[in-house]
């Protein structure tokens, strides 16, 4: 790769990398599968840099590969085999408590991978109804009816009848 083509590479990698493993974590809760989720992104998009780096779109580009990826790795039998006898401790967010994050990550577990993933890149990727139709290859329609759906089924297994509060982004609306 030219070395001004690696430069901008690094750049927007630096710049997303946190959101990206946040958004993978999300998908699928768990840190180590999504490291392997953002490394094999990233892989996918250093190999096309240049075709990528001319899309209107990139972020929406990206979590497409992301979200692709992370399907992947749902239909692999053997990411669900445990190697060890004990799960390893993780540390937690201070801005979070355990009881706070396991509830959420227990509800986002419980929507259909569809559901998971639109209210996941619309509300934890902070990404538009567009951009997140972008992301995952489907109308704006389909987004906000799944995000709808997948709402309303947070708010059914959390127990309240009240509009669910995610942590949101800047642009990212309910």
């Amino acid at each position: 790769m030219r070395p001004d083509l690696e430069r901008e590479y690094v750049e927007y990698v630096t710049a997303r990398l946190p959101r990206l493993h946040r958004t993978a974590y999300l998908l699928c809760a768990d840190a180590f599968q999504a490291d392997d989720i953002v490394q094999a992104t990233l892989t996918a998009l250093y190999l096309n840099w240049q075709r990528a780096a001319g899309a209107d779109n990139l972020d929406g580009y990206v979590h497409r590969i992301l979200v692709r990826r992370y399907l992947d790795e749902r239909r692999r039998g053997w990411t669900r085999v445990l190697l060890g006898d004990r799960l390893p401790d993780l540390p937690v967010p201070a801005e979070q408590g355990i009881e706070e994050r396991d509830v959420l990550l227990a509800a986002l577990r419980s929507l259909p991978p569809g559901q998971r993933a639109v209210v996941v890149l619309r509300y934890f990727g902070d990404l538009s109804v567009e951009a997140t139709a972008e992301a995952l290859g489907c109308s704006a329609g389909n987004v906000k009816s799944q995000c709808a759906r997948g709402l309303a089924a947070l708010r059914e297994v959390l127990g309240t009848g009240r509009p669910v509060v995610i942590a949101q982004g800047e642009g990212a609306r309910p």
